[in-house]
């Protein structure tokens, strides 16, 4: 027999048909001596056919084994050793929170270089985030909160935002559970399951299922939690790998008010730019100390952010036609395979009424903050930084777009955090400081109501309002109308039938009539 020596190496394989000691050799790399031998003697149980079946589709049928001995990592670190473990993430929320942490961690610490922010480059940052506060003095009436700035590994950052992200995604996730619980039980019916998982749905073991959770839209509900939760923290630790800092998603995501910022990132950013990284530091720092400065002295502007979130994640629904084919497309019944089917870019229905004005609020809130911030940054460091423009053009580019890996967390959180009217949120605000001085400007925030209104958005307004009173003026002047003509009529013949009636009243040019009314109500309509 083969053993862990075997000449394959499935680090790197191919996608070349296997025997079954190649798949023997897997197992045992995998999983280790004693499960990697007991999963082996589970494969020679299957049917022949299920053994053929398998065998045939190669060794591109196989995940590679760091990949299964990462996730088997991640599970024993977030307690998920048995099924009750399970049964108890899934009462403590639609997302294992342990899990998702600790999979973005994980994935966050892939080719990390700072591991630990030594006191020389945290002192080096919060340097440049003093020098920047005293710039912004200069060019905003608001006050820097007294904590210092928190310097953070891609790890850390993690650690300091992810719960921040859980809770707005907690909706989503929400309806996802129920949404595969509802597909799972219509498709299988209330007839339950076997006492144990087994065969290829269980991997190496076999695994007794408790009395409670042999109903199929438990089970389902424990997959889709997992599931979401492994793709959650995958794409938080992706995220982790660009962000600069914690306000690059325009919103207060930690407990420090002063924000924070991710020097290893920073670092790769202003190679990227060809700018010395002093002053892409600066300027960073610059960009989060606004941020703090609004969110500090403005309280009602997170309750705000977060209402408008938890509204336009609540009004998201589920396509259960689409879940079902997501998981009628699955391979097996684990995590894994069902990850199409908890992922919004595949089963949500968007652009729904609700989500439209619920977006619509909220981009137009992204916009007036990222704005505000734009004008003052430009104003505050124009005088000391050589590239701000460059700086500054690169950065609302991005705001509006977004990274790869934002974008894919935004699919699963379902949330679009870009402020597209950025431009001309920031063109008004320079409007505005001209007119009204940085006092007045700033004066802006001290209530919701006092903020001003992008134009885009008095259009539709405008809009709405010709729309709802057109409407109302057509039909009520309507039936006016068809009440004075009837009353002005010559009086028919008694002995007229009723053909005639119709005959008398279809002379009548409604069109005319209707039209004559409303230029009467038209101020600037010109006398005749």
């Amino acid at each position: 027999m083969s053993d862990m020596n075997s000449t394959n190496d499935f680090s790197e394989f191919d996608d070349s048909s296997m025997s079954e000691d190649d798949l023997r050799a897997w197992m045992l790399e995998t999983f280790g001596p004693f499960e990697g031998q007991m999963a082996w003697q589970e494969f020679q149980q299957l049917p022949e056919y299920m053994r053929d079946q398998l065998l045939r589709e190669g060794r591109k049928g196989l995940p590679n084994p760091r990949e299964i001995q990462s996730l088997m990592q991640a599970f024993t670190e977030s307690g998920m050793n048995s099924l009750n473990d399970m049964k108890n993430a899934l009462d403590s929320g639609p997302i294992n929170r342990r899990l998702a942490k600790n999979i973005a961690q994980q994935r966050a610490r892939e080719g990390e270089k700072i591991t630990v922010v030594s006191s020389a480059l945290a002192s080096r940052v919060r340097s440049a985030a003093s020098e920047t506060n005293l710039w912004l003095d200069s060019a905003t009436s608001l006050l820097p909160s007294r904590q210092p700035m928190s310097v953070y590994t891609r790890n850390e950052w993690v650690e300091a935002t992810l719960p921040a992200w859980i809770d707005f995604a907690t909706p989503v996730a929400s309806s996802m559970n129920t949404a595969l619980s509802e597909v799972f039980e219509e498709r299988f019916g209330a007839m339950g399951m076997d006492g144990e998982v087994s065969g290829l749905f269980a991997g190496p073991v076999n695994i007794p299922l408790p009395d409670d959770m042999k109903d199929p839209s438990k089970l389902m509900a424990v997959l889709g939690n997992t599931s979401y939760a492994m793709q959650f923290g995958s794409a938080a630790g992706s995220l982790a790998q660009e962000v600069r800092g914690t306000f690059d998603q325009v919103i207060a995501l930690t407990k420090n008010e002063s924000g924070g910022i991710v020097p290893e990132n920073v670092t790769e950013y202003a190679k990227k730019l060809d700018i010395d990284e002093n002053e892409v530091l600066s300027y960073l720092t610059l960009v989060e100390n606004a941020h703090a400065r609004l969110f500090h002295n403005v309280p009602w502007l997170m309750p705000q952010f977060s209402a408008l979130i938890s509204k336009y994640a609540r009004s998201i629904s589920i396509d259960l036609d689409a879940m079902e084919q997501q998981l009628r497309e699955a391979q097996a019944m684990n995590p894994e395979s069902i990850a199409g089917a908890v992922n919004l870019k595949n089963v949500g229905v968007s652009d729904t009424p609700e989500q439209r004005e619920a977006l619509r609020k909220l981009e137009t809130l992204l916009a007036l903050v990222e704005g505000w911030v734009d004008c003052v940054v430009w104003r505050a460091g124009v005088a000391y930084l050589p590239h701000i423009d460059q700086l500054r053009e690169m950065l609302r580019r991005e705001r509006v777009t977004g990274g790869a890996a934002a974008r894919s967390f935004e699919t699963l959180v379902g949330l679009s955090l870009h402020p597209r009217k950025l431009r001309e949120a920031s063109d008004m605000w320079e409007t505005l400081t001209v007119a009204e001085g940085e006092d007045g400007r700033d004066a802006h925030w001290q209530h919701p109501d006092a903020l001003p209104v992008l134009a885009d958005d008095v259009m539709l307004e405008l809009k709405n309002d010709s729309a709802k009173s057109t409407q109302t003026l057509s039909t009520a002047d309507f039936e006016e109308l068809a009440e004075q003509t009837a009353e002005e009529a010559p009086k028919a013949d008694t002995t007229e039938s009723p053909a005639s009636e119709q005959t008398s009243t279809s002379r009548i040019d409604w069109d005319s009539e209707l039209s004559k009314l409303l230029d009467a109500e038209d101020p600037e309509k010109p006398m005749e």
